[in-house]
């Protein structure tokens, strides 16, 4: 759904509402429990916000105002939502992205909360330290996307931001991007300042275990075929589902036809031999290599297969290790497209493939705007 330019509707057609649960007094007397502070209902001038928070877990607003409807990602039509407002700012002004624009996309794709409610006009104050805690965008009824304090990042008639306005970010995030540039700095890799701080570990949730594990199964299967192919050996496909018969459920749609190739071309077998280096991220994830080197070298991928051969019980890192990752490997993979770009003689300072295949494996594990292996984009 792409929203009209005209002020928004108060999306009565998306919040149904939901009667109490009758009350029984005698569980009520058994198990009262302290009840948290209603806020009062706004008085005066009011203001409808459509607010879009990143972090996990927010606070419940105590300003005065009126909730109109609220949801997350349990309910499979805000994904829908998140998507056509992402049209929406995107068609703002010219049909170009631009930077802000960008910015915010980006941050609509990491919502986990989305509340519409009527604001008190004089409780402005307080909604604005509640949207910096929940790290916040607002939407109003003029059609402006606004960042917590009120600053206007998406104009609705040209898509510009006001020089005041800014896209919020979680502190950890800013404190890891820093990390990451003075340990890029220090092996003599300078990547800009303006390179934006990614999501943090407050705003991801990771693939389940499960779906780890069957994705790494899969990644080991297809580099396989691919490398006896290229080795002039081809290992048949029946032989290698049959010895790794779980890893057929997980084969993504592109990894399925290159299978049901007779006869892989050799860039086929290259796309593919490349796999291990996904494979050895996600083996790192679940806690099966102790430590994830500089990408300055490929993985030895015989010590790969044995692992996963012999793989027990693994269990996913902290979303907080995963995600330091993924801020190096992103100002990484940056500084090495500038290179190519700019067609200079200056060293990459790591492997390029490497670092491209840690970073699709690692934007898959974040659910980067929440696409499936065959389509994870890696962005710089």
């Amino acid at each position: 759904m792409i929203l009209p330019k005209s002020a928004p509707r108060r999306y009565d057609g998306v919040f149904a509402s939901v009667p109490p649960s009758p009350m029984i007094n005698s569980l009520k007397r058994l198990f009262a429990r302290p009840q948290a502070v209603v806020p009062a209902a706004p008085s005066g001038a009011t203001t409808l916000y459509n607010i879009y928070c990143t972090r996990h877990t927010i606070a419940q607003p105590a300003f005065a105002h009126t909730l109109q409807g609220r949801r997350d990602l349990s309910d499979s039509e805000l994904l829908v939502h998140l998507q056509g407002f992402c049209g929406y700012v995107f068609s703002r002004g010219t049909d170009a992205m631009t930077r802000d624009k960008y910015h915010v996309i980006l941050h609509m794709q990491r919502v986990q909360h989305h509340l519409s409610m009527e604001v008190a006009d004089d409780a402005l104050p307080e909604l604005h330290a509640w949207a910096r805690d929940a790290n916040a965008l607002l939407f109003t009824p003029d059609g402006h996307v606004r960042d917590p304090d009120g600053h206007v990042l998406i104009n609705v008639a040209d898509g510009q931001a006001a020089p005041d306005a800014s896209v919020p970010y979680p502190a950890p995030s800013w404190t890891r991007k820093a990390a990451t540039e003075a340990m890029l700095a220090a092996r003599g890799i300078a990547v800009p300042d303006s390179l934006p701080p990614l999501a943090c570990e407050e705003e991801v949730t990771l693939r389940e275990r499960d779906e780890v594990v069957g994705r790494a199964r899969a990644l080991l299967l297809v580099a396989l075929r691919a490398e006896s192919v290229a080795s002039g050996e081809p290992m048949p496909v029946a032989t290698l589902l049959d010895k790794m018969p779980l890893a057929e459920d997980s084969l993504s749609a592109a990894e399925r036809a290159f299978l049901a190739l007779e006869s892989p071309s050799e860039q086929e077998c290259a796309q593919f031999l490349w796999r291990y280096e996904s494979l050895y991220v996600l083996q790192w994830a679940l806690g099966m290599v102790g430590e994830l080197p500089y990408p300055d070298a490929p993985c030895d991928t015989s010590a790969a297969v044995a692992r996963q051969i012999e793989m027990r019980g693994p269990e996913l890192r902290d979303a907080s290790q995963i995600v330091d990752a993924l801020d190096q490997t992103y100002r990484l993979h940056w500084n090495i497209r500038q290179i190519r770009l700019k067609k200079t003689d200056a060293q990459f300072g790591a492997d390029p493939d490497v670092v491209m295949e840690r970073h699709h494996a690692l934007n898959w594990l974040i659910r980067f705007q929440h696409a499936d292996w065959d389509f994870v984009d890696c962005p710089t």
